[in-house]
């Protein structure tokens, strides 16, 4: 039998959390982050904001943390729970024109902001990292802010990449660019004109290093069209790079431990599917649920590791139905958790993935979905008795 689906949010505003890979619920899993918004199916302009806050699952309430208008529909604000702290959170903002984070704790109101916007945090709190949100939100839109790009027209610029900041003090400096990165040969493909960008930054379990994902896209739409994605890992300095993928089909991923990642990749050995990647680059990644976790999805381990949670996109073959999912690996077994039905306008940039996320626990998952006819909405899903 398969476990209820509960809202947590209604309308007529709608709300959502974003992506998968984030600290979504406090640590005692009272509280649990998302965003408002008053409109859908289309782009944000930086004229738009989105209310920032947190539903108190003790008591239904929805409450107001503040506000951002630097935000796409994939990723939000980058909203989430500070690790090493049982009461901040931090999010993405603009002021002045400027992209910037804030640091609040819900208990007493407290708000420190710092002068560049983060994308992933390490897990003790200290260090955020960040790339040219609005670079990637021209060449990938959904998962950048609007805004001027000045870098437009620049294939692989040297003054736009990765930086690390101090949580605290607010100091930054640069550690990856993008000039460095498209100078590396990919390997499995001709050189060609492409604009280079980054995406998808996430630490290890242990804060020992960071992967990010380099993309490419072909000027003008010259070439074969798609987009190329190859996985690197760095130490949390940017130094020690290591290209994990290099065949240009990286999609998404999740660190399983700090050694081990899994991720969706298009490779020769066995084509399009999930495989286990040793960090180091020792041996082959070997194939993870083939025959069971057959699509893409948005792939996150419980505690533990012994299992995993994943979703699936809405395409027309499935009848825009969006599976929720567990699979434990060692047991090689699937309990399909929900079926729930994405209607035709949550489609490209704004649509509606699932994108779960799990309480500090792993006892209970959070999803975004339009199912239940008020537009996007949050819902949860115990799954405590199943895990054990």
């Amino acid at each position: 039998m398969e476990p209820s689906v509960l809202p947590i949010t209604r309308g007529p505003k709608f709300h959502w959390f974003g992506y998968y890979d984030k600290l979504q619920f406090s640590t005692d899993g009272r509280f649990v982050l998302g965003m408002e918004v008053d409109f859908e199916q289309r782009s944000p302009t930086v004229d738009d904001w989105v209310r920032v806050g947190m539903v108190d699952r003790s008591s239904g309430e929805w409450v107001e943390l503040g506000t951002s208008n630097a935000w796409c529909w994939q990723q939000g604000c980058m909203l989430q729970w500070r690790g090493g702290s049982d009461s901040e959170v931090v999010w993405n903002d603009r002021l002045d024109g400027e992209l910037v984070c804030h640091v609040v704790d819900v208990d007493n109101g407290n708000r420190r902001t710092l002068p560049r916007p983060v994308y992933t945090i390490s897990p003790d709190g200290r260090t955020g990292l960040g790339i040219d949100f609005l670079r990637t939100g021209r060449l990938r839109p959904g998962y950048g802010y609007a805004g001027d790009d000045t870098t437009r027209g620049v294939l692989g610029p040297e003054d736009s990449g990765i930086y690390r900041m101090d949580l605290e003090t607010g100091l930054h400096e640069p550690i990856v660019s993008i000039a460095e990165i498209a100078a590396i040969p990919q390997a499995h493909f001709p050189a060609e004109d492409r604009e280079h960008y980054f995406n998808h930054l996430l630490w290890s379990p242990d804060g020992g290093r960071f992967i990010f994902l380099h993309r490419s896209v072909a000027v003008g739409g010259a070439g074969d069209g798609w987009r190329r994605t190859r996985m690197f890992t760095a130490g949390p300095d940017g130094t020690d790079l290591r290209i994990v993928d290099d065949y240009g089909g990286m999609s998404h991923f999740i660190w399983r431990d700090a050694g081990h990642i899994l991720g969706w990749a298009d490779r020769p050995s066995h084509g399009r599917a999930f495989y286990l990647y040793d960090e180091t680059g020792r041996g082959d990644p070997q194939p993870v649920g083939p025959g069971v976790m057959t699509a893409d999805g948005h792939c996150t381990y419980l505690p533990g590791g012994e299992w995993i949670v994943n979703d699936s996109y809405p395409r027309a073959e499935s009848g825009r139905i969006q599976q929720l999912y567990l699979y434990h690996p060692g047991e090689d077994r699937r309990i399909d958790l929900a079926a729930l039905p994405a209607g035709a306008e949550y489609a490209g940039e704004w649509r509606c993935d699932l994108h779960p996320r799990h309480s500090r626990d792993g006892r209970t998952l959070c999803i975004d979905s339009p199912h239940g006819g008020e537009g996007r909405q949050m819902y949860v899903v115990e799954v405590g008795k199943i895990v054990g």
